[in-house]
């Protein structure tokens, strides 16, 4: 496991405790975003979109700038949250999209899905936050990136709360994919305290 994928242990006063996952979270974790891929997302598993859901190991836990948080309750995987270190492809994606964030200096936020039962309690907003600071702390990235479906309830807008718009594919001919890109801002590295 890469060494700079560890986050510090964050136990809440609620309960959810939100950490870097281990081999041992993978069950749990890929239990979230399976579910979420087929009951918020309607997709189902489609291997080339969601390979890393099923080898989570390969995608998040060995490269060494990118990262899988899980925030757990009671002993079960409630939420995740992934960094990869590539951008957007196109196709499926426009090209300028792609152009604009290019794999390797691009830090993608992907996969950060809350169990319906656990949703409203701001664990996305802490995992955002983790995955930033991991972001500033790695090393070679200059854009931050994301995408999201606009389908999924409540999604659009938390993205819009934190995030710059890109492109809205809906407004593209032909609606595109339906998805809206996104760009936060690049977080400043943490100072050393003295």
């Amino acid at each position: 496991m890469s060494t700079t994928t560890v986050a510090p242990v964050r136990a809440g006063t609620d309960g959810y405790v939100l950490r870097t996952a281990t081999p041992a979270d993978l069950g749990g974790a890929r239990a979230v975003m399976l579910d979420t891929v087929y009951r918020d997302l309607r997709s189902g598993y489609v291997p080339r979109w969601h390979a890393d859901i099923i080898d989570p190991e390969t995608a998040y836990l060995r490269p060494d700038r990118c990262t899988l948080l899980v925030v757990e309750c009671d002993g079960e995987i409630v939420a995740t949250g992934a960094v990869r270190d590539r951008g957007p492809q196109a196709p499926p994606n426009p090209q300028w999209v792609a152009d604009r964030f290019p794999s390797g200096t691009t830090a993608q936020l992907c996969r950060i899905y809350v169990a319906p039962g656990h949703r409203r309690r701001g664990l996305a907003r802490r995992l955002v936050r983790e995955l930033c600071d991991f972001v500033a702390a790695a090393d070679g990235y200059e854009a931050v990136y994301l995408h999201t479906d606009p389908a999924v309830p409540g999604a659009e807008p938390f993205w819009r709360s934190l995030a710059d718009e890109v492109c809205d594919e809906r407004a593209l001919p032909g609606g595109g994919q339906g998805i809206v890109h996104f760009e936060l801002p690049m977080p400043v590295p943490a100072t050393p305290a003295r």
